[in-house]
């Protein structure tokens, strides 16, 4: 049985994880945080004090270390060598690590292999910035999900609000701004919609809306997926 692959691209702070798991709980198909995985290979090199700026040592150490997305109802456990590091990888602190290490071709390359390996039957769900483009160009079906720099800051500072952290608009707006800026123009797989994807903008959509409009696509592709 081959496995059915759906890619869901776009900026942080859009929705993508949530879409992802929803879709993935409705379809029953694995998922692959390729966010997570950056994330995991930054934390691991600041772990074994790896030179960020050196990137034979990081490919050599995306070589060694073991990664498994373990899906539950509440959400998906994250493991690096076993190790549940799910709530330390979405700090901002770990974010920036995968942003340095994502420009490595080398890196690139050592953890291509590890992200198409999740391509197993039924399907798979895969989250990321460049998987239509780069790691599942034969995909079935691409989505780019986008939103305005100004909402996804938003969307940001309300997160920070409700877990009780102060946070300014301006500089989360800033740095949202800033990083488009570096995913969006980097020499290396950057941030791009692939030629055949779908576009839905989650500016104004909440995460059902979304959703629905989502699961209106692969029903017209994919009739038995629906």
């Amino acid at each position: 049985m081959t496995a059915t692959i759906i890619t869901v691209d776009g900026p942080s702070g859009v929705g993508k994880g949530t879409l992802c798991q929803a879709l993935t709980k409705h379809l029953g198909f694995h998922l692959l945080d390729s966010g997570a995985i950056y994330r995991i290979l930054g934390l691991a090199a600041a772990q074994h004090n790896v030179d960020f700026t050196d990137e034979t040592a990081l490919a050599a150490l995306a070589n060694q270390i073991k990664i498994s997305f373990i899906a539950h109802e509440t959400g998906v456990t994250t493991l690096l060598n076993q190790q549940d590091v799910s709530d330390i990888i979405r700090t901002q602190q770990v974010a920036d690590y995968a942003s340095k290490i994502a420009v490595f071709p080398a890196v690139r390359a050592a953890l291509l292999q590890k992200q198409r390996d999740f391509a197993t039957a039924p399907g798979l769900v895969a989250d990321g910035r460049d998987m239509g483009t780069v790691v599942f160009p034969e995909a079935e079906i691409k989505f780019f999900l986008d939103a305005t720099a100004e909402e996804r800051a938003k969307r940001r500072l309300k997160q920070l609000q409700e877990k009780g952290i102060n946070g300014n608009f301006a500089q989360i707006l800033s740095e949202i701004q800033e990083r488009d800026y570096r995913d969006r123009n980097r020499a290396v797989a950057p941030l791009v919609p692939a030629d055949d994807a779908i576009l839905l903008d989650s500016s104004s959509l909440s995460i059902n809306e979304v959703f629905s409009l989502a699961l209106q696509h692969i029903r017209q592709r994919l009739p038995h997926l629906g």
